[in-house]
């Protein structure tokens, strides 16, 4: 009987902590498995649904020409927007009278800055204006605004060309 016995002294302080990191590995790697394996919300990539904008609507304008009357006193001038299926291509003022113009001077310069603004961007927010003409501002974005309505809503009308 040549069986030697062996003798193994385990301290309960190093079982508890080999416990605990045994528990956290566990933990971080449920942790990884959640994160990087795609969940039950999202689209299997290999069936293929429209897209929510393409069975909407194909384009944000019907293409024509738009306009909204603007009345300053007794003078009334119209302003026009031009749009096509995506984008603004032009913003005037028509009608604009000299009468009008000695009448309201910051209205041309405002026009102008405003309507260079909305070209650029292509939207009506995050228009700046200065404190001057703040009302002046506020009057040609309603009317630009309203022209831009009839032009999204003009599937009913028929054509383009709205007064």
């Amino acid at each position: 009987m040549s069986a030697k016995t062996k003798i193994v002294v385990l301290h309960m302080k190093e079982l508890i902590y080999t416990g605990i990191f045994a528990v956290l590995g566990v933990l971080l790697v449920i942790l990884l498995i959640l994160i990087f394996l795609p969940g039950k919300d999202k689209k299997d990539p290999s069936v293929s649904e429209p897209e929510p904008e393409a069975t909407q609507t194909a384009s944000l304008y019907i293409p024509g020409i738009y306009t909204t009357e603007l009345v300053l006193g007794s003078e009334s001038i119209d302003v026009e927007v031009i749009v096509d299926k995506d984008s603004i291509t032009s913003i005037q003022m028509v009608n604009l009278g000299e009468a009008v113009a000695t009448m309201y001077p910051l209205l041309q310069p405002t026009f102008d800055s405003i309507c260079a603004q909305v070209m650029e961007q292509q939207s009506l927010e995050s228009i700046s204006y200065t404190p001057e003409s703040k009302y002046t501002s506020l009057v040609l974005l309603e009317a630009i605004q309203n022209s831009l309505e009839k032009a999204k809503n003009a599937g009913d009308a028929g054509t383009g060309e709205t007064d």
